[in-house]
């Protein structure tokens, strides 16, 4: 498989995971949720499950040519290795939310790495063809 159509499919999984992070919470809110008591009593949780879901819309959406997005693309790497190394920090110093070093901590991390590593493949693979500056 090429580094270009793996790129294609873990754009889609990825921006599919940001639009699912309200279920994913519900599921595991140790792993996805950082606050106490019920979901929607905190007022940054719904405005951070609106800017992931946007997030992941725009990359399923930019998926089609990966190569014409790249700035979309590395911002969402950028960005969620800002969130992640944060979070870690913030995590390791309370007890009540360990649980983020084994959710999304992870997930975030794994994003920077796939899209780090993909996006500079495919574009070599394509000649260089990008909207964005090697």
């Amino acid at each position: 498989m090429s580094a270009h159509r793996l790129l294609q499919i873990l754009m889609v999984a990825f921006g599919a995971v940001f639009c699912l992070i309200w279920p994913l919470s519900i599921v595991w809110p140790s792993g996805w949720m950082w606050h106490e008591g019920p979901a929607m009593a905190s007022h940054y949780y719904p405005m951070i499950l609106g800017v992931y879901a946007t997030l992941g819309v725009f990359l399923i959406m930019a998926a089609r040519d990966p190569l014409a997005h790249a700035s979309l693309i590395w911002f969402t790497a950028v960005s969620s290795a800002v969130h992640a190394v944060i979070m870690a920090f913030q995590a390791m110093g309370d007890p009540m939310q360990r649980g983020h070093l084994l959710g999304d901590v992870p997930a975030l991390l794994l994003v920077t790495l796939a899209f780090a590593i993909l996006l500079p493949m495919a574009r070599r693979n394509a000649g260089g063809r990008t909207a964005y500056p090697a």
